[in-house]
Order: structure tokens, then C-alpha cells, then sequence
């Protein structure tokens, strides 16, 4: 776990997701350009494979509890660095990935349609997640009197919501919340444990008769990232499914 989040959830991770308006090059001697320097500067990514569905992986080794992937699809470039030692090493780490893209992607700044970064946390549980997530964060809430019912069981609990963060909503946070139950294991109690992920995005969309110059928003974007999850996602949504499931166990 990175030492900027120890002790507050079971993993943490921060991901990187570039969405292109054109497709991204698919030639063999363009992808392997790209992922021979990324292996170069990341050695612990050895392992390389497409996948059925089109897209290519570069990615160290997933048993360890630290690790970085990349992906290719046909628009968009994604990766990220899991249990990062800490923060800034991951962010350094999507910032040299977008610096590469305009010289062995051709990525253009013209050619964005959007710009994520992602902050993640999981807090395993074994158990009705989709309840104690609801519990944790619905609780005395006039939502939460549902949760009172008689005899009722929370069976879905995903929340997603969205904020403009400017005037004109191109720059844009989301928090969501996924949790790996169904009714199913409801139903027969049979639970493995999974985790509970909080994710919390800033996106930037390019503002109309500009182009969105990469380098700069991720920068902005990783700094407004990092302030809202300090200061709300961590102390009002981790921090309270985290002690919800320590009080259950």
C-alpha cells in the first residue's frame, strides 16, 4: 500500500485514460516501438499479449501487490500503477506514457476527446457488500430509511454521481462506487470475499475552439484529483465503509 493512503483501504491505484477522436495506430512496428520503450523505462512489464477483443496489454505481474498495466484500444490509451509506492511515482509514470503517445502514437492534441485521471480504492469484504456500503453511507439519511424496511435486503448499491467542476462543464469529477454482488449470493448467503471499489475521476473535455494541450490538464487534473480525495472522498465515503466493515467483522 503507498504510503500516502496506508491504512485506509486494502489497495489503492491510480489510473490514466486518454480517449482519441481517431483511432490509434494497429500496425505491428508502431505497437511494438511503443511498448519496447515502455518496457525499457518500466522493466517489471514483461508481460505483453492482444487480446480477442482487439486490444494490446503490456503488464507486470499481476500476484505481485504492485504493478503497472497499459492497454491499446482503437481510441483510447488506458493504464495504471496498483499499490504505487506512492503517489507521485504514479503520476510521473502516466505523465511520461502521454508524452510518449505524440511520438510513437502520433497523438495529437487536436485529436483528444477526453482525459481521465483516476484514484481507486478497494476495501475487501466477504459479505453483503452492496448492504454495507448502503449502510455506511446512507445511514440517518432520509435514503437510509429504507434500509429500515422489514425484512429487506440491499441487493444493488452503486451509486454514480458527476459534478462540473467549471462554469462551462468541461471539466468534470465522478464518483462511483462498485461492489461485485448479485442477488444470488444474496439469496443463498454464499459470499466470497471481493472488494468494494471507490473510484473517484477528473475528466477534461477539450473547451470548444481549443485544443486540450495534454501535459498541462494532466497536471491540473492529477492536482485537482489529489486535493478532492484528500479532503472528501477519503474522510466521507472510504474512511466510513472502511469502519462499517471492521464493526461487522
Amino acid at each position: 500500500m503507498t504510503s500516502d493512503f496506508n491504512n485506509i483501504a486494502d489497495d489503492f491505484f491510480v489510473n490514466l485514460n486518454l480517449q482519441t477522436n481517431l483511432p490509434l495506430p494497429s500496425g505491428r512496428e508502431t505497437i511494438l516501438h511503443f511498448c519496447e520503450a515502455v518496457q525499457k523505462q518500466f522493466p517489471d512489464m514483461a508481460g505483453f499479449y492482444r487480446r480477442e477483443t482487439g486490444e494490446y496489454v503490456l503488464e507486470g505481474e499481476h500476484d505481485s501487490s504492485c504493478y503497472k498495466w497499459l492497454e491499446l484500444h482503437e481510441n483510447r490509451l488506458a493504464a495504471g500503477f496498483f499499490n504505487p509506492p506512492s503517489v507521485g511515482e504514479a503520476l510521473a509514470m502516466h505523465s511520461w506514457l502521454l508524452d510518449r503517445s505524440f511520438y510513437f502514437l502520433g497523438v495529437s492534441n487536436l485529436d483528444v476527446e477526453c482525459l481521465d485521471v483516476v484514484y481507486g480504492f478497494n476495501l475487501n469484504f466477504c459479505g453483503n457488500r452492496d448492504e454495507i456500503a448502503a449502510k455506511a453511507l446512507l445511514g440517518g439519511s432520509p435514503l437510509g430509511a429504507l434500509l429500515n424496511e422489514s425484512g429487506a435486503k440491499c441487493i444493488e448499491f452503486e451509486p454514480s454521481t458527476v459534478l462540473a467542476l467549471d462554469q462551462q462543464c468541461y471539466l468534470q469529477a465522478r464518483l462511483s462506487l462498485e461492489t461485485r454482488c448479485n442477488s444470488y449470493q444474496v439469496r443463498t448467503g454464499t459470499y466470497e470475499e471481493e472488494p468494494i471499489t471507490v473510484s473517484f475521476t477528473v475528466r477534461q473535455y477539450p473547451t470548444p475552439g481549443e485544443m486540450l494541450k495534454l501535459n498541462d490538464s494532466f497536471k491540473r487534473q492529477a492536482r485537482t484529483c489529489d486535493e478532492m480525495v484528500r479532503r472528501l472522498i477519503i474522510p466521507h465515503i472510504v474512511e466510513p465503509i472502511a469502519a462499517a466493515i471492521i464493526s461487522s467483522e
